[in-house]
């Protein structure tokens, strides 16, 4: 059985997490106790987005097989 990586679940969980807030704060309601939290959501947003969309994220059986199989070139195993 193929498991889904505890960093690609953490980036999912931060990118959905910075989604969120970022839509909470364009509607107008208040997220962020500080006066700046638009420009503090966008940066969450952003950050979360990069990070996210850098890093190999593999949800599927088949990708996760393909990763292991990368790995295991790489280590020369």
């Amino acid at each position: 059985m193929h498991k889904i990586s505890p960093s690609t679940i953490a980036r999912t969980a931060a990118l959905a997490l910075a989604l969120t807030n970022q839509i909470l704060s364009t509607t107008g309601h208040a997220v962020l106790p500080i006066e700046s939290a638009q420009l503090v959501s966008t940066g969450l947003t952003v950050a979360a987005a990069l990070v996210s969309w850098w890093k190999n994220n593999s949800f599927t059986p088949e990708a996760i097989e393909a990763d292991d199989y990368f790995y295991k070139l790489k280590s020369g195993q």
